[in-house]
């Protein structure tokens, strides 16, 4: 399975990890371009992008691909 890409906060920039990793993938100086970076590297590789606040909080997540809790079908 294809590693989920976290958004965090760095020493006032944002950067982008893969999950499990020790370092950093790349640093932005916007959290909406490294937002896009790691959605980008999650749709291609079906997983999870997760968004961090400031404190380093998950505040959002987005999932491409098999989403292990998809939402139930409404019936009419």
């Amino acid at each position: 399975m294809a590693k989920n890409q976290h958004v965090v906060p760095n020493n006032g920039k944002w950067a982008v990890k893969g999950e499990g990793n020790s370092k950093y993938t790349k640093v932005f100086e916007k959290q909406s371009d490294a937002y896009n970076y790691a959605h980008d590297i999650a749709e291609k590789n079906k997983s999870e992008v997760f968004l961090h606040n400031r404190q380093g909080q998950i505040r959002a997540r987005e999932t491409f691909g098999n989403d292990p809790n998809p939402p139930k079908d409404k019936e009419h």
